[in-house]
Formats: structure tokens, C-alpha cells, sequence
């Protein structure tokens, strides 16, 4: 697990959040609100200043930026409904697309969950 993946993805998600100028310290506390990710964590991956990530502080990240994906797909799909219902039925085929796109999504988030979900001792 990287620093520089995890930076990567932390970046995206910060400048998908924010809202503009200056909301940079609130976008990221958007994340830690709704991922539960440390807004320390988010600053120093941020800022590049990371020297390490717990592979569990990764695979957080990473499911938090499969859950905004997957979030970004949902709202076109609602955006494609819409058009589609207001008599616009030439966008069945992107409609078709972008449900494909968000179950790959699904299906990758599942496998994230899967192999980081801790494993109960037998006795």
C-alpha cells in the first residue's frame, strides 16, 4: 500500500468535495465526518508530507473514494433519468454504461470489504 496512491486518491477526494477557494480544511472535514477518516491523515497525505500509511488507514481511503465514485455514477444515472423521462430517449445506451460502471464499483468495494474484514478465530 503506497503513500503515493493514497495521496492520490486523498487529493481527488479533497478537490471533489470542495466547494471552492477556501474550503479546502472544510471539504476534508466533510471526509472525516462522513468516512471517518483522520483529518490529520487527510492533511499530511494531502500536503505530501506522509512518510507512511497503515495499510488499514488505505484501505479506508480507498473504500471512501470507491464510495464517491460511486456516488458520481449514481447522480449522472439520476441526471440520465431525468432526461430520459423529460422525452430524451436517445440516452439509453450511456444509461446502460453507467449501471455497469457502478456495479464494477460495487463489485470492487465488496472485494475491498471482503479481504480487510478481520477473520474470527476458530477454537
Amino acid at each position: 500500500m503506497s503513500v503515493e496512491a493514497a495521496t492520490d486518491y486523498v487529493r481527488t477526494m479533497v478537490q471533489r468535495e470542495s466547494r471552492g477557494p477556501g474550503d479546502i480544511d472544510n471539504a476534508m472535514q466533510r471526509l472525516e465526518t462522513r468516512y471517518g477518516l483522520p483529518f490529520w491523515s487527510l492533511w499530511h497525505l494531502r500536503k505530501g508530507r506522509a512518510k507512511t500509511c497503515d495499510t488499514s488507514l488505505y484501505a479506508r481511503i480507498q473504500g471512501a473514494y470507491l464510495d464517491m465514485c460511486k456516488r458520481q455514477v449514481g447522480s449522472l444515472l439520476h441526471e440520465i433519468a431525468m432526461e430520459t423521462a423529460a422525452g430524451d430517449d436517445t440516452l439509453a445506451d450511456l444509461e446502460a454504461e453507467a449501471s455497469a460502471l457502478a456495479a464494477k464499483i460495487q463489485a470492487k468495494k465488496a472485494r475491498l470489504t471482503s479481504v480487510s474484514a478481520p477473520t474470527q478465530k476458530q477454537d
